[in-house]
């Protein structure tokens, strides 16, 4: 059994990051957003495969976000804290300014967004 702490600020905003920074990884959180989830029905809803939902899932677990809960036989998935689906309602309002001639300077010869 694992335990859970906080992680300090810093960290924490790398971890959003870090999980934000995939379109699945988004679309999950979202989807979670609404309401906890199994996994055959996350794949099905994101229309993607058992496989790549399960490694966004490992991916999001790691950074802290979602967590795993046993439901008899099964593993439901949620958000860790429910503050996080009020964090991303907030990140989804933000105005961001963009030039559109420009990119991230990490993104691979992409558009950010």
């Amino acid at each position: 059994m694992s335990v859970l702490i906080a992680a300090p600020d810093i960290e924490m905003l790398t971890r959003f990051g870090r999980a934000l920074a995939d379109p699945i990884r988004c679309r999950i959180l979202l989807a979670l957003r609404e309401a906890p989830a199994y996994p055959a029905d996350l794949a099905d809803a994101l229309d993607i495969s058992r496989t790549r939902l399960s490694n966004h899932l490992a991916c999001l677990r790691d950074c802290g976000l979602v967590v795993t809960v046993p439901d008899g036989r099964r593993t439901r998935y949620e958000l860790a804290d429910e503050r996080l689906g009020h964090a991303l309602d907030d990140l989804r309002t933000v105005v961001v300014a963009v030039e559109t001639d420009r990119t991230c300077p990490d993104a691979d010869e992409r558009a950010c967004c």
